[in-house]
């Protein structure tokens, strides 16, 4: 069975959830359906990249301009996009799409409607926010979280019932066999610099760590507006000559193979792609026990799993591991192993096509129910009317 397919997706930049659009949905197409996405946008660069990309692999982009964050011209739009396009599934990704993309679909009668959650965010824990999710969210045949911790978080959060979400992890394509970790002390963090990414904790748990690991170093890989205090607290704890500063990589495959440990400091993660990503490279992961992070991350077999917030536990990982070369390695091959077994993108793909096909035909068999309990009453009511 193949599906007609329109996926919407507000995009100012490339991190989790666009990475996952630009692996899932080249692969949907791959396997004979009819894939688009509507793309609302600012002009951001980010967004005319993962625009373009897509488009080279085969996947129409139609983009949408928004003038504020509810824009009801952009909801007109959309209506009109889905009529021409008659999809079987309209699926919206991120809290603006949801607040466009569904009431959109519902209103051009689209069969089935799919909302994926993706990460932690402040605004999920006031009180109007959270009644206005919940209830565009009535909006959703089938809600998809990335991750049980987020179920939960949107459950704690929100006041959303965790078991009624499907859990469908990013994927990751298996790159070339990784080099051995270098054998030196060497930390990598990759992410934007922004405060939930824990750069702060990191920074003083490799204060606590070196002076018992001698050349420990780190490099972070990344930009956002907290770089200049980011580098403000590496000169305060008197690290300059062990942190070393990058920017922003694309991609970031050889800041982790430079790495003997890559550490996920975060203090929510809907998933945790660089964790993943790494554990891709053969590297050891040091993460917070927050999110989807302790999904990905095992521990004591693919690396270590931390409180969020705890440079002296972080510290003690750190040293740990740094300390022992060879039980990192293997950590690392095993977090390769575990990432190509248990997170491929081929597993990805197959669950949200599952998802798709098994929601279509429950609808189908809805819908088919409906159109009998009504005839069977108009019948009924004929035959009533016949006897008076």
């Amino acid at each position: 069975m193949t599906l007609k397919l329109v996926h919407v997706a507000k995009v100012a930049g490339i991190s989790g959830s666009e990475n996952h659009l630009l692996l899932l949905l080249p692969a949907l197409r791959e396997r004979g359906h009819d894939v688009r996405l509507v793309m609302l946008h600012e002009d951001e660069p980010g967004a005319a990249e993962l625009a373009e990309r897509l488009e080279r692999s085969g996947v129409p982009v139609e983009r949408m301009r928004m003038r504020a964050s509810i824009d009801p011209l952009v909801l007109g739009k959309l209506v009109r996009s889905i009529r021409r396009a008659r999809p079987d599934v309209v699926h919206t990704h991120l809290v603006h799409a949801d607040f466009h993309g569904l009431p959109a679909a519902r209103l051009a009668r689209v069969p089935l409607t799919v909302s994926t959650k993706h990460g932690f965010n402040p605004f999920r824990n006031r009180q109007t926010f959270a009644a206005a999710d919940r209830t565009i969210a009535r909006l959703a045949d089938v809600h998809v979280a990335i991750s049980a911790g987020l179920a939960r978080y949107l459950a704690e959060n929100e006041g959303f019932d965790a078991r009624a979400f499907e859990i469908v992890h990013y994927g990751i394509e298996p790159g070339a066999p990784p080099p051995a970790p270098p054998g030196e002390p060497s930390l990598a963090i990759v992410g934007r610099l922004i405060p939930i990414k824990g750069h702060e904790v990191l920074l003083e748990a490799v204060r606590r760590a070196r002076d018992e690991v001698p050349g420990l170093a780190l490099e972070i890989a990344g930009d956002g507006p907290l770089e200049t205090q980011v580098r403000a607290t590496v000169t305060r704890l008197g690290l300059d000559d062990r942190v070393t500063f990058l920017g922003r990589v694309a991609p970031p495959g050889p800041v982790y193979e430079r790495a003997e440990i890559v550490v996920v400091p975060s203090f929510g993660e809907g998933f945790g792609m660089v964790a993943l990503e790494a554990m891709e490279r053969g590297r050891a992961v040091i993460a917070s026990d927050v999110g989807g992070l302790p999904e990905l991350v095992a521990a004591g077999e693919t690396g270590l799993v931390v409180p969020a917030g705890d440079p002296a536990a972080l510290a003690g990982a750190i040293v740990e591991l740094a300390r022992d070369p060879a039980r990192t390695a293997a950590l690392g091959a095993a977090g390769r192993e575990r990432a190509l077994s248990a997170f491929s993108q081929e597993r990805c793909t197959e669950r949200t096509e599952t998802l798709y096909l098994t929601g279509a035909r429950r609808r189908s068999r809805t819908s088919s129910q409906a159109r009998s309990s009504a005839n069977a009453a108009s019948s009924a009511s004929r035959k009533s009317q016949g006897t008076r």
